[in-house]
């Protein structure tokens, strides 16, 4: 009688083992683009829409993700700052349980802006802005004093020599920043181009070799593309992503590089652009 009460049991054992798992928790919830709930609402002030949007995508079974062009939302939802006035479009993405993704376009119109850095329009323009190669600096890339000089003093380089050092990224090339996406674009001298994003942080400055004034006025930071010639010569022309602002005035800008390990008058290299 024992064996046969254990012999029923594994046999039950073994059907539990068997039957499929129709209901998996982690395949439950997930919906297409068109049963989403999101909504992207902008503050009023001073009677209008500002450019201070809410989003919201609470009661959906996925995980959230918000482009609203000059940054990505991770999350239900927040309050983000737009840049643009007019229409804009913020593309919403959601992960389902399921591992599927479903992404939505909501417009949202700005009426007025408020608190935008003016160093977007610096770079920008009122949506974008082409920069070229300084023509009117005798040097326009090259090495020199890390914290002390301010364009090139050793190693100098003319916009006309450009090509031979980076080809394709010469006199004739231009990269365009813009506003939409925080895009940043290198066309280059031979019909290609290429494409990512920018951001700035104007409170990571550094101070000059002297200690009495600032060497660098804040940090640009590319992604995906650097700027013309963007390049570690003594690195085996590794790319450069991150550059200390030297100048950014609406109509030049001067960036520059220190290699790793540099201090004071260590090397440091420099490029120099002038709006188009």
């Amino acid at each position: 009688m024992k064996n046969i009460v254990i012999c029923a049991v594994a046999a039950s054992l073994m059907c539990m083992a068997c039957d499929p798992l129709e209901d998996r928790d982690e395949l439950k919830g997930s919906i297409t683009a068109d049963q989403l709930n999101i909504s992207a609402i902008p503050e009023i002030r001073d009677g209008v829409n500002s450019n201070y949007v809410i989003l919201n995508s609470d009661g959906n079974p996925c995980l959230s993700s918000w482009d609203y062009g000059s940054g990505t939302l991770i999350g239900t939802g927040g309050r983000v700052q737009l840049l643009l006035t007019g229409d804009n479009e913020i593309i919403y993405t959601g992960l389902n349980p399921d591992g599927t993704k479903i992404t939505k376009s909501l417009t949202v119109h700005i009426d007025r802006t408020y608190d935008v850095a003016p160093e977007w329009g610096l770079f920008c323009g009122s949506g974008e802005k082409v920069w070229k190669w300084d023509d009117q600096a005798s040097a326009v890339w090259g090495n020199g004093g890390y914290l002390s000089n301010v364009a090139p003093g050793w190693w100098t380089v003319p916009v006309g020599d450009m090509e031979g050092q980076t080809p394709g990224e010469g006199a004739n090339a231009r990269m365009t920043f813009s506003l939409k996406g925080a895009s940043l674009t290198k066309k280059k001298s031979d019909g290609g181009t290429e494409s990512g994003t920018f951001a700035f942080d104007m409170s990571a400055t550094t101070t000059n070799a002297g200690g009495d004034g600032l060497w660098g006025i804040g940090k640009l930071n590319t992604n995906r593309v650097t700027v013309l010639s963007g390049k570690q010569p003594n690195g085996g022309n590794a790319p450069v992503y991150s550059y200390d602002i030297l100048k950014l005035t609406n109509s030049e800008l001067v960036l520059g590089w220190p290699e790793p390990g540099a201090g004071a008058w260590g090397t440091a290299w420099y490029w120099l652009f002038r709006a188009e």
